[in-house]
């Protein structure tokens, strides 16, 4: 890399930017997902049901994701920064109400309030993306995209600390490390440059473009994926396996973890090869071992397989799909960015419910799996179709 990036910037600006904007979003994706390692312990003081457990996992995801469009727009028109440091004041207010609050109705609107912080990767992903050049976005994107790990990292810690000091001090550690890393990001941050006579009709021009559309759908089964299992993968162990819930949470890490290193691969790949062919293998893949955790639920060994597998081709699709993203629209990174990851966000609030909805009816989870599946086929086909039949080139 010369010494500017892009025309803005030092390549000193450029890694600080990289760096603090990826270690923010850790943070607020722990907040984000603050519920599903902690979701038995939570289970039982509010006396929820399995529905309204997965209901409570899938209620942050909702507004997390369809907030992730005008979040992103508001990033490219005024600046990532400004727009990130707004939002991690604003997921303190939620963060101390939890504590705080004492029935299943309070507790949703708190979770519904801190889904804001899932809005994190479309700042994230517009304002760290200005920094590099083209050809190296793959790999930088997969590396800010490896804020997904909050979700790991909350898995790891976040019953950890419920267990030695109480479930309220998950939530003081959770304010606190969001201030301090507010606090960082503001002082050694440079803004990113914007386009001010942006106008809202230019960024929703996006829309447009059938290949925005065709990266939400790939985008809501590999990053809806990630979200539901690493939401989901606590509540099987433990009422599956009977884990409990420190060591499910580990498991959970696990998923996350591996789902979100090996994204800077699939994004380093796909500056390489062709990001269509990578996707073509990622969703056979996602078919085949989504099967085996379909056959696997009463067998402990091979469902773990099946997740870690998953999780593997899931985040290589979630790293070649973003390195799609900035072709789309030139100078509109963001809006295309809010629309593929408020997608991919939905992608990780259905499932939960409609595996939560078919567990109270039928007793099992084995067709939710199987709808899992059959999302991938649709993907597959369209992949199929649009980009390769028909030869649309987005990416050479």
């Amino acid at each position: 890399m010369t010494e500017q990036t892009q025309g803005y910037g030092s390549r000193k600006d450029a890694y600080l930017a990289l760096t603090l904007s990826t270690v923010a979003m850790i943070a607020c994706f722990m907040s984000w997902s603050n519920f599903a390692p902690l979701a038995t312990q939570v289970g039982q003081m509010f006396h929820l049901s399995v529905a309204n457990r997965t209901l409570l996992l899938a209620t942050p995801v909702l507004l997390g994701s369809i907030m992730r469009i005008p979040v992103g727009i508001l990033s490219d028109k005024y600046g990532g920064k400004k727009v990130y440091l707004i939002l991690m004041a604003f997921i303190l207010i939620p963060l101390f109400m939890i504590p705080h609050v004492h029935s299943f109705g309070m507790l949703l609107f708190a979770a519904l309030l801190v889904g804001m912080a899932g809005t994190s990767f479309a700042v994230g992903v517009s304002y760290a993306s200005v920094w590099f050049p083209k050809k190296q976005q793959g790999l930088a994107l997969g590396i800010v995209s490896m804020g997904n790990m909050g979700n790991a990292v909350a898995a790891m810690t976040l019953p950890y600390i419920s267990k030695s000091y109480g479930f309220d001090a998950v939530y003081y550690f959770l304010i606190g490390l969001t201030v301090v890393l507010g606090i960082l990001f503001a002082i050694f941050c440079k803004e990113m440059p914007v386009d001010k006579t942006k106008t809202l009709k230019g960024a929703l021009s996006v829309t447009k473009e059938s290949s925005t559309w065709y990266l939400s759908l790939f985008y809501f089964l590999t990053f809806g994926l990630f979200v539901a299992f690493t939401n989901l993968t606590p509540m099987f162990l433990t009422g599956l396996f009977g884990y409990s819930q420190v060591t499910a949470g580990l498991y959970s890490a696990l998923f996350a973890g591996l789902c979100t290193l090996i994204r800077p691969i699939g994004g380093y790949w796909a500056d390489k090869k062709r990001p269509m062919t990578l996707l073509l293998w990622t969703f056979s893949a996602i078919i085949v071992f989504a099967i085996v955790i379909m056959l696997s639920f009463k067998n402990e060994a091979l469902f773990i397989a099946g997740i870690v597998l998953v999780g593997l081709a899931a985040g290589i699709g979630n790293g070649v799909i973003f390195k799609m993203v900035p072709f789309v629209s030139s100078g509109n990174t963001g809006a295309v960015t809010g629309f593929v990851g408020a997608m991919g966000g939905l992608g990780g609030f259905f499932p939960p419910l409609v595996i939560g909805w078919i567990k109270e009816w039928t007793g099992s989870y084995e067709l939710g799996i199987a709808l899992l599946v059959l999302t991938a086929i649709i993907c597959l086909f369209a992949l199929w179709k649009h980009f390769i039949h028909d030869a649309v080139h987005i990416v050479k």
